[in-house]
C-alpha cells in the first residue's frame, strides 16, 4: 500500500492511496474459500463447490464486500499512524472510477484535525452569581394559583355563565338517529373549558336548571370518529344543576389534595420549589455569563467543515423559530449569514473547549445519571414509559443527545469550582430581567 500526503493545511490533512490489486484479490479468494464450506449449490455435495463456479456466482457480491472492509481498515490505520483525532467522519473517495477486477484501488482520503486547545487558568475568572430569597409574597402567589386550579363548585340559582359548571344529561343525534358514543347522565361540564367539541358549551350559556335544551353544531373535519367528521349533528341536552365556582379554602384538607399532612407542610413544600426555581434560574445566568467569560477568553483553530455544518444548523433551527407555522423540513435550503456563522463559531469553539476540559479531567456521564434523565423523559409519555426507555437504549444517537447536557453541566460545575464567585442578593424581577436580556443578545 502507498500513501501519499497531499494537502497539509492548518487543520486539514488529505492523502492518496494506493491499495494493490492483488490485496483485493486475496482478500475475495479467502472470503471465498471461508464460504464454500456453508454453500450449497445443485450438483454439489455441501462444501465441494469449485472456487471458480463460487467466483462466478458470487465474486461481484464479495468484492464489494470486501473492498469495503479493505478500505475501512487502510483508513483506520492511516489516522492511528499518523496519531491523528479527526474532527467529523473522514471523506473517502475513489479515484479510479473505471475499477475493474485485479486493478489497483485508488483513494483520496480527507478530513479535518480537531484543534489543540490552549490551557486555562480558571481561577482567574471572576463572576458574579444573582441569588432570589423566597418571600412569602411567592409562597402565597403559589398557593392562590393552587386554589385557582382545585376550585370547587357550589349549586348557585342563577344562569350559567363562562366558568360555571353545568351538570347535564345530553344525547347526541345525526340525522335524527343517535350515535354511538354521545350520550351520557349527570355530566359535569365547565363553560369555557373546551373539554367539548367547539360550539357546544357556548350555546349553554345562559341555561338554567331544569332547562332543556337542543345544541345543533358541525363537527370538526378532523374529529376522530371519521363517520361524525364534518358532519351536522344535534344534542339533546338537559341542565339539571347550575354550580358557581367557590376558591377552595386554605386548610389541611386542601393540603392533602396535593398530598401533604397540612397546610404548614404544603407552604414548606412550596418555598422548597420556588427557591429550586429560582436557583435553577441563578444558575442559567451564571452559566452564560461563564461562557461568555471563556469566549472572550480563549481562541485557537476551529475545523472549517465542522463550522459550516454548525452554521447550517443554526440557520435552520432559527428559520424554524421565526417560522413556526412550518412543521416539516420541505422548505428551500436556508443560506447561512455572518450572525449565523458567528454563533455557529461560538458554539464550536465552546463545546470543543469543554470536550477538552471534561476529557482532561476525566468527566463522564455515569450510567445512574443517564438514566434518571432516561426516567424523567419517559415520564412524558404515560402508558408508554418501556417502550420509550427501551427505544433509548437502542438508539445510540439518542442516548448521545441525553448525555450532551449531563455531560456540559458537569465540565462547567468543574469550572465554576475553581473561579471566584460572588454573591448577590436581588429580586425575582431582577433575576429575569438579566435572563432576558442575555437572551435577547443571541450568540
Amino acid at each position: 500500500m502507498q500513501v501519499t500526503e497531499s494537502k497539509s493545511d492548518g487543520l486539514i490533512r488529505v492523502y492518496d492511496i494506493t491499495i494493490p490489486g492483488a490485496e483485493v484479490e486475496g482478500k475475495v479468494t479467502t472470503k471465498l474459500e471461508e464460504a464454500r464450506e456453508s454453500v450449497e449449490l445443485k450438483g454439489f455435495r455441501k462444501g465441494k463447490v469449485p472456487l471458480k463456479i463460487l467466483r462466478q456466482r458470487f465474486g461481484q457480491s464479495v468484492l464489494g464486500e470486501s473492498l469495503q472492509e479493505i478500505v475501512d481498515g487502510t483508513v483506520r490505520d492511516l489516522i492511528s499512524e499518523k496519531d491523528h483525532r479527526p474532527a467529523m467522519q473522514p471523506d473517502v473517495k475513489m479515484t479510479n472510477e473505471d475499477f475493474n477486477e485485479g486493478d489497483d484501488v485508488t483513494l483520496t482520503v480527507a478530513y479535518e484535525l480537531l484543534p489543540d486547545v490552549p490551557a486555562v487558568d480558571f481561577s482567574g475568572i471572576e463572576l458574579e452569581k444573582m441569588v432570589v430569597e423566597v418571600e412569602d409574597s411567592a409562597v402565597t402567589d403559589a398557593l392562590d394559583r393552587l386554589s385557582a386550579d382545585a376550585v370547587d363548585y357550589e349549586t348557585a340559582e342563577k344562569a350559567a355563565e363562562e366558568k360555571d359548571q353545568v351538570v347535564i344529561d345530553f344525547l347526541g343525534k345525526m340525522d335524527g338517529e343517535p350515535f354511538e358514543g354521545g350520550a351520557a347522565e349527570d355530566f359535569p361540564l365547565v363553560i369555557g373549558s373546551g373539554q367539548f367539541v367547539p360550539g357546544f358549551e357556548d350555546q349553554l350559556t345562559g341555561v338554567k336548571a331544569g332547562d332543556e335544551k337542543q345544541v345543533a353544531l358541525t363537527m370538526p373535519e378532523e374529529y376522530g370518529n371519521k363517520e361524525l367528521a364534518g358532519k351536522d349533528v344535534t344534542f339533546d341536552v338537559t341542565v339539571k344543576e347550575v354550580k358557581a365556582p367557590k376558591p377552595a379554602e386554605m386548610n389541611d384538607e386542601f393540603a392533602k389534595r396535593f398530598g401533604m399532612d397540612s397546610l404548614d407542610a404544603l407552604k414548606d413544600d412550596i418555598r422548597t420549589r420556588v427557591g429550586g426555581e429560582f436557583e435553577q434560574a441563578s444558575r442559567a445566568h451564571l452559566k452564560r455569563k461563564l461562557l461568555d467569560d471563556l469566549d472572550g477568553r480563549v481562541s485557537f483553530e476551529l475545523p472549517p467543515t465542522m463550522l459550516e455544518v454548525e452554521s447550517k444548523q443554526v440557520a435552520h433551527q432559527l428559520w424554524h423559530d421565526e417560522n413556526p407555522e412550518v412543521q416539516g423540513h420541505d422548505h428551500p435550503e436556508i443560506e447561512p449569514t455572518e450572525d449565523h456563522e458567528k454563533i455557529a463559531r461560538r458554539r464550536v469553539m465552546l463545546g470543543l473547549l469543554l470536550a477538552h476540559v471534561g476529557s482532561e479531567n476525566e468527566i463522564s456521564v455515569t450510567e445512574e445519571e443517564l438514566r434518571n434523565v432516561m426516567i424523567q423523559q419517559a415520564r412524558q409519555y404515560p402508558g408508554q414509559e418501556r417502550q420509550f426507555i427501551e427505544w433509548v437504549q437502542g438508539n445510540q444517537q439518542a442516548i448521545n443527545e441525553m448525555q450532551a447536557p449531563i455531560f456540559e453541566d458537569k465540565v462547567v460545575d468543574h469550572i465554576l469550582a475553581q473561579a471566584k464567585i460572588t454573591e448577590r442578593t436581588v429580586t425575582k424581577e431582577e433575576l429575569e430581567k438579566a435572563l432576558e436580556d442575555l437572551e435577547s443578545d443571541t450568540v
